[in-house]
């Protein structure tokens, strides 16, 4: 007796959103157990493999590379079988014995997969860690299913201090990827053809800035001399329990404080209604440098101490720096924060809000800047470490007066740090 189930994405997986198969691990016919990846898929914001969630066959395969997916699609189906037909199919693998129907369903996949060697199985996120760190998968042992190398693998290569590279130019190394092209006009370019991640990330944007939430953006100035002093003073301490204490750590701490003086800025638009939050969950977005951006997501900030914050940020942005987010860590949040100044910008203008959030708050530049102030009575001129700091907000759901407040509230908790 066998019974078919269908290969599907786990419940919330993508938090509603679609995804892009990349690529089938295993073919029509290929002899899999609980556990192991069968298919990779790609969003705006991580790379991730569907496992199988029986022992069994694989009977059919109905989604095909390239087609958008979410948890909604049938992706195809695997036969589960007896406890008895376990037993001969795992007793098959271990001898390398393949049916010849299998071995034809395998060959329509590729003509040198075998059941022992599956290391030419390598999904998008394995080729560009390949690419970014200019290695030679022939040099990397895989752990994966029939040798196959993943990404875990790869990290752990480079923790490890592997330094074998590919000798080519990384860009002639690139070739696959990228045509040169001539333009109309004579003009010689190449072009190099957009990862899943950067079209999803495009789509976002438009759907957010053009068709779904009138942006409006406020910008206060902010004196980090308290937060500066406060973080000399703890810096150490931080240090030897194994936490980076950051400025962005401060930065979640007083964005909780001042939404729960203004709860409107931890909300959700409906049509009907505006949905605030009790959790604030706070997403702080990461640069993945020509790779795109990610934003892992900080959860219950307002439960949280400047430890436990700066704990949980390091551990979120550790994770995307290495590729190793899930989704489960970029779900559910209600407030973004953009620290563009640690690249050098004074503002920008408006940043484009994560739906379905209302709100999206962001941090210029530090730099030292001479102010008036007024000392017993006379003015005088005083040289302040000072940034530029905006709100940009869903003009359906917030005004100015929440707006400017929440700002207010934002700016006062970190000029008045520790008093």
């Amino acid at each position: 007796m066998s019974e078919s189930m269908t290969i599907a994405l786990p419940a919330g997986a993508l938090e509603g959103t679609a995804a892009t198969l990349s690529e089938w691990l295993v073919s029509e016919g290929a002899l899999v157990k609980k556990g192991d990846p069968i298919l990779e898929l790609e969003t705006d914001k991580v790379s991730m493999e569907v496992c199988a969630e029986v022992d069994g066959v694989i009977a059919k395969i109905l989604a095909a590379s390239g087609e958008n997916v979410d948890e909604k699609t049938v992706l195809g189906y695997i036969e589960q079988a007896s406890q008895a037909s376990k037993s001969s199919a795992t007793k098959a693998q271990s001898s390398e014995k393949i049916s010849e129907s299998t071995k034809s369903a395998e060959s329509v996949h590729d003509d040198s997969d075998n059941a022992s060697s599956r290391r030419h199985l390598i999904g998008p996120a394995v080729r560009k860690l390949l690419r970014q760190h200019n290695l030679d998968i022939d040099h990397i042992p895989g752990t994966g299913k029939g040798n196959r190398v993943t990404r875990n693998d790869i990290l752990q290569f480079v923790q490890d201090g592997g330094v074998q590279g590919i000798d080519a130019n990384p860009v002639e190394s690139q070739k696959g990827d990228e045509k040169r092209a001539s333009t109309s006009g004579g003009l010689i370019g190449k072009k190099i053809p957009h990862t899943t991640m950067r079209k999803k990330i495009a789509s976002h944007m438009v759907e957010s800035l053009l068709h779904t939430s009138p942006h409006v953006t406020s910008v206060f100035e902010m004196d980090m001399g308290r937060i500066i002093e406060h973080r000399k003073q703890c810096k150490m301490g931080f240090e030897e329990a194994g936490v980076k204490l950051t400025f962005t750590a401060y930065f979640l701490a007083a964005s909780a404080k001042a939404m729960q003086k203004v709860p409107v800025v931890n909300s959700r638009f409906h049509d009907d209604c505006l949905e605030i939050f009790e959790d604030i969950n706070i997403g702080v977005g990461t640069a993945l440098g020509d790779d795109g951006l990610i934003v892992p997501v900080v959860k219950q900030v307002q439960e949280k101490n400047l430890f436990e914050i700066a704990s949980a940020l390091q551990q979120q942005t550790d994770k995307a720096r290495q590729g190793k987010l899930v989704a489960a860590d970029m779900r559910e949040g209600t407030f973004t924060i953009s620290n563009h100044g640690v690249s050098g910008s004074l503002f920008a203008t408006p940043i484009i809000i994560n739906q379905p959030q209302v709100a999206i708050l962001g941090i210029g530049k530090l730099e030292k800047r001479v102010v008036v102030e007024e000392v017993n009575g006379e003015d005088i001129m005083v040289i302040r470490p000072k940034c530029y700091v905006s709100l940009s907000i869903d003009h359906r759901a917030l005004d100015a007066h929440q707006t400017n407040l929440f700002l207010a509230h934002f700016v006062e908790a970190i000029e008045n740090w520790g008093k």
